[in-house]
């Protein structure tokens, strides 16, 4: 296998749950060899998240290792565990205050980079998405803490490691949440710039586009437990509306006067998206979305995880999923890097660790302590 970008740098991930996690994932995949500090004492509350893998008999396993969700945000890294809640004191051995200074203080020397991410906000209950009409409501997730401040945490570390490769100091890194959310507004603040105007929740609609949303199709009895099937439609202008109600087999309704300009579908958008979802409900939603695409018109699948984990054609030809051996979970899929480096490209190197699965590696082949100081650290209850 080719040399990884990243190889040779070392990174001490104290993050829990989401974005520092995913982002030191992101690191590792690349070469960095990552060591997670870790403690009983207070449990990353990610490592008690569904889904669970699963015995032979159907019933979920138990215990800290086998969250799907915690061991695909966690692949080929090292794990610690480490009490930092002791504390110092007169007398104490040097091999408990090398403990702490390579694996629990190492973020206040200025020979490294460190992050400090997320901010407390009175934003921090907000939640803005849904319909005009209807009050916001949460997406089922924390988006920004899985998608946008992962990247931007690897971006302003990697930036921060250059600085330090090139002038051997280190830096603080601060990634506030807000700001790095607000990249992902689109053209909101530009429009309220450019116009005076103040963008407000359009659910699937866009304000340009008509038709635009998720279109129901029939149902697949093959899809498990989400037999329910969609195609989701972008109409950009005229002719591509034209050609969507062709496919559709109601081309005339194209020319009618509600529908053949964008001004007049917007002002009968609703009328209009139920007209579209009644022909659409005959429709085997793949088969309707391979005859919009060769008509020219934007569609796709609303795909389910069977369909990214079993049927997408482009994730199994690129290998997207990657298959590993995990000792209390089992075989599992985990998620590889999406950017692919053609002469060092990344991989999921192993599965994720076991709670404190490493410190006894990390102490002696890291840090450099004996067996007996090990010991004296086990006692003491330093290292857990």
């Amino acid at each position: 296998m080719s040399k990884r970008p990243l190889e040779g740098l070392r990174v001490a991930d104290f993050s829990w749950f989401g974005a520092g996690p995913i982002a030191a994932n992101t690191l590792c995949h690349f070469g960095a060899e990552v060591v997670r500090i870790e403690s009983e004492t207070k449990v990353d509350g990610i490592r008690m998240v569904h889904p669970f893998a699963m015995n032979p008999d159907g019933t979920f396993k138990s215990g800290y290792n086998v969250s799907g969700y915690f061991n695909n945000y966690n692949t080929g890294k090292l794990s610690m565990s480490l009490n930092l809640n002791t504390e110092d004191h007169e007398g104490e051995p040097e091999h408990h205050r090398r403990v702490r200074a390579d694996a629990g203080a190492r973020r206040t020397t200025p020979r490294f980079p460190w992050l400090r991410g997320g901010a407390d906000s009175c934003y921090r209950h907000q939640r803005d998405v849904g319909l005009p009409e209807r009050p916001p409501f949460g997406i089922g997730t924390n988006y920004p803490d899985y998608v946008i401040n992962p990247g931007h945490t690897v971006t302003a570390m990697l930036a921060a490691h250059r600085y330090r490769l090139k002038t051997g100091k280190g830096q603080c890194v601060e990634l506030p949440q807000l700001e790095s959310v607000v990249n992902a507004l689109g053209t909101a603040v530009a429009e309220r710039l450019a116009n005076g105007t103040n963008p407000t929740r359009t659910g699937n609609r866009h304000p340009a586009y008509s038709p635009h949303g998720a279109f129901r199709c029939a149902d697949d009895p093959g899809s498990v437990n989400s037999p329910d099937r969609w195609v989701v439609v972008a109409c950009r202008d005229d002719a591509e509306w034209m050609r969507v109600a062709g496919v559709l087999g109601h081309g005339d309704i194209a020319q009618d006067g509600r529908f053949n300009s964008l001004v007049a579908r917007k002002d009968n958008e609703d009328e209009l998206e139920g007209l579209v979802n009644s022909w659409t409900a005959g429709w085997k939603a793949e088969e309707l979305c391979a005859a919009l695409q060769a008509a020219g018109v934007p569609a796709g699948v609303v795909q389910n995880a069977q369909d990214m984990l079993d049927r997408d054609p482009h994730l199994k030809a690129r290998e997207y999923y990657q298959y590993v051996e995990h000792a209390e979970a089992g075989r599992e899929a985990h998620d590889s890097p999406a950017a692919r480096l053609s002469e060092t490209p990344g991989w999921v190197p192993g599965p994720a660790p076991l709670m404190g699965e490493h410190t006894m590696d990390v102490c002696e082949r890291i840090i450099g302590l004996t067996m007996d100081e090990i010991a004296d650290l086990l006692a003491e209850g330093v290292l857990v």
